[in-house]
């Protein structure tokens, strides 16, 4: 006989009625976080939080089943959402729209978080300006053999560059291995303005610390070095925002710093157990974003002196697909990062004899978003390697379709 359902709990936040489902539900095994254990994190920085996320439409990130098992992205919001829930309309460049999600207050925060929500993740605009982005978002991303001190110069260039164009960047871990960068910015441009100055700030970067720091798009090109990357700034991109509980084992968080902590800090830091003593203690550092919003004028301006940035070459068959100047071979496409694990280590053991001469970076395995959830490439560059030695291009180990079974206008006729 199956135990009986544990009781709800009932929060009553600032005079609105939150249930929490399953409170005790055990979500971080590591350090014993329960469902209700996040829900309180979220209330005890919750100006922080709403900072970042609140008045924002967002996509909702849940884990269900766990931080072990994978999420699902869901852009509508559910129909059954309490009235302190707010909604907007978003348009997305594939032609499909969604009414999403958007949380005004520590209630809506709790709401989320009881749907099995971890971060938050709001798009760049406002739900009363839907066309005008009013943040700029840098995400530094370290290629694997890359460590924090790197990180750390790039975020410096990167400020280096801001200033010199009249702009103010307010750091925050990422919650993973990086660093972000936000700017807060007015209203004026449109996404493909705002991703272009991104773009620029990102090739400028890499002017001023070639070797250092990257704003190649392609991942195998960017050899051991910190991305600089522009892309999260494309219109249906969503960054985990400020005070954000991540899925990491050691219930790691995206936390904002001061200029002066980065140098010092490190990401492992900052947890569900430590933040909220922080909070209380030092208050918000990003505390003063709003009122530091900026001009792109400079950027763009810039950008017209650099010039548009190197195509990549396009294969010769008709497709109009982009062909990598690096020597490439795909191993898998699989369901979850396990399995992409698992068959990165069967292609290994096929090939121990040049597994040696690969570099960090030479191995690739990228989060590919789906249709609802991430599925995973696993790819090598061969660029290290000796041609006469260079394993061919096989049978993929894994060839899983995330696509399989789905139909929807303007469908790729093929995945490949």
């Amino acid at each position: 006989m199956n135990p009986s359902k544990p009781p709800a709990e009932i929060l009553d936040i600032a005079g609105q009625e939150v249930r929490i489902s399953n409170p005790d539900k055990v979500v971080f095994p590591e350090p014993g976080l329960t469902k209700l254990d996040l829900v309180n994190y979220y209330l005890a920085v919750a100006e922080g939080a709403l900072r970042g996320a609140g008045g924002r439409p967002m996509v909702l990130k849940r884990f269900p089943k766990g931080i072990d098992a994978e999420p699902f992205f869901q852009k509508r919001v559910p129909e059954n959402h309490p009235g302190f829930i707010d909604t907007a309309t978003l348009h997305y460049s594939s032609g499909t729209s969604a009414e999403e999600t958007v949380i005004r207050d520590a209630a809506g925060l709790a709401w989320v978080v009881n749907l099995g929500c971890l971060d938050l993740n709001p798009h760049p605009v406002r739900a009363e300006d839907l066309d005008h982005p009013d943040e700029l978002r840098v995400d530094l991303d370290p290629m694997p053999g890359v460590d924090w001190s790197r990180i750390v110069d790039t975020a410096y260039v990167a400020r280096e560059v801001l200033d010199d164009v009249g702009l103010v960047g307010w750091p925050k871990t990422s919650g993973s291995r990086g660093l972000h960068i936000l700017i807060r910015i007015e209203p004026r441009w449109s996404y493909k303005e705002v991703r272009l100055a991104a773009e620029t700030l990102a090739r400028e970067v890499e002017n001023r610390a070639p070797g250092l720091a990257t704003a190649k798009w392609w991942k195998e090109e960017r050899g051991e070095s910190v991305f600089v990357d522009f892309n999260q700034n494309a219109k249906d991109r969503t960054v985990a925002s400020a005070y954000s509980v991540r899925s990491r084992p050691d219930a790691r968080v995206s936390t904002p710093l001061t200029w002066e902590e980065v140098r010092a800090a490190r990401p492992e830091q900052f947890t569900v157990r430590t933040v909220p003593a922080r909070f209380a203690d030092l208050g918000d550092p990003h505390a003063g974003i709003d009122d530091a919003a900026g001009s792109l004028d400079r950027l763009l301006t810039l950008a017209a002196e650099l010039g548009p940035p190197e195509k990549a070459p396009r294969s010769g068959d008709g497709s109009g697909r982009r062909v990598s100047v690096m020597p490439l071979i795909e191993v898998a496409r699989t369901k979850t990062k396990p399995e992409a694990e698992a068959a990165l280590e069967e292609w290994k053991d096929r090939h121990g004899d040049v597994v040696p001469l690969l570099h960090p970076a030479d191995v690739l395995i990228d989060g590919m978003r789906g249709s609802s959830s991430l599925w995973y490439r696993v790819r090598v560059n061969l660029h290290h390697i000796p041609e006469d030695r260079r394993p061919s291009q096989e049978e993929l180990i894994a060839d899983y379709d995330p696509w399989a079974g789905k139909e929807w206008p303007g469908r790729p006729a093929s995945f490949g």
